[in-house]
């Protein structure tokens, strides 16, 4: 019996054995039932209940970008969901060098239940999940990170209580996270904003995907460059680093490119009263927002951080 099934009767989602790459590859209803489940576990943690749903599962993961929170909450999830974590960094096995993709693909799979990759190349991840005969995860690449917006959409669900015409900000670069933040908004049927620097914005192809899936949720998708404008009577005002890591080389000239695109109490005055801060961490204080502002809504990001770890036993559960 399927993780989920434990816990809801009635529901219609079968992912055992799916790889999780990328939000689109997913329907409304299935991410909504992840988000549910991600909900009915993290009750269970609090609890201190039992939880077995794994039992006996190995997890590998594997890390070519260093990592707090996603090896956190990888870790202690599939530790809570009574299976075992192991984890293995690039200069172990290096793959492509060392051995091929392919075949070291091959080999993990043999050995473990799902493997959670973190990787730079999009397409060192599809290649992976092309040759592994278990399920994998995609713990963050440069094109996409579909767990963390996973454990945004269930803060935002948490502190809402819906997401029913709600409208997201994003102020930043046009990174990873504003990737997937397009497409699971407009999944969801949250109205999304984004305002980056001219050459600075989200790919085309994931702009229109995005578009493709607001018209079918009846919700909006805005590319801006002006952040006052995108922030405007926004629910959630959502920041990521300007400057990702493998392109530390550009740190500097971003800071001057990027310095209007800071959170600050000056941009949120245009957002809605009751309004939330949203950021993937870790933040610099002083470039993407300010130090107050974190500390004003510090209570809301760290708990941000906390839900990757439910949102990601959600996943586990369902598709291990």
């Amino acid at each position: 019996m399927g993780g989920f099934a434990l816990y809801k009767k009635g529901n219609k989602m079968n992912l055992k054995g799916k790889d999780f790459i990328d939000i689109e590859d997913f329907t409304k209803e299935d991410l909504s039932e992840l988000i549910d489940l991600a909900q009915v576990l993290k009750k269970k943690v609090k609890n201190n209940e039992t939880i077995d749903i794994c039992k006996n599962k190995t997890l590998l993961l594997y890390f070519e970008k260093p990592s707090l929170r996603t090896r956190l909450s990888f870790e202690t999830g599939i530790t809570k969901l009574g299976g075992n974590p192991l984890f293995i960094t690039k200069e172990e096995i290096d793959p492509g060098k060392r051995e091929s993709i392919e075949d070291t693909s091959r080999v993990m799979s043999k050995m473990v239940d799902a493997l959670a990759i973190r990787t730079f190349a999009h397409s060192t991840l599809e290649k992976f999940a092309q040759y592994s005969s278990v399920p994998v995860i995609n713990a963050l690449t440069d094109k996409s990170h579909p767990c963390q917006i996973m454990a945004d959409i269930l803060t935002i669900k948490e502190h809402f209580g819906s997401l029913k015409d709600k409208k997201l900000a994003y102020v930043g670069d046009g990174n990873n996270i504003l990737h997937s933040l397009l497409t699971g908004c407009s999944l969801f049927g949250i109205n999304i904003s984004a305002a980056t620097p001219k050459g600075y914005g989200a790919e085309e192809e994931t702009i229109k995907l995005a578009e493709k899936f607001a018209q079918s949720s009846n919700s909006s998708v805005e590319i801006l460059t002006d952040p006052i404008e995108a922030v405007k009577n926004a629910d959630i005002v959502y920041t990521d680093t300007w400057t990702s890591m493998g392109r530390e080389a550009e740190a500097k000239i971003r800071k001057t490119i990027f310095k209007d695109y800071q959170l600050n109490e000056n941009l949120l005055k245009n957002a809605s009263k009751n309004h939330i801060v949203m950021h993937c961490l870790p933040a610099h204080k002083g470039e993407e927002i300010d130090f107050d502002t974190f500390e004003k809504h510090s209570d809301t990001l760290f708990n941000q951080a906390e839900n990757r770890r439910y949102a990601q036993m959600a996943i586990m559960a369902a598709i291990m």
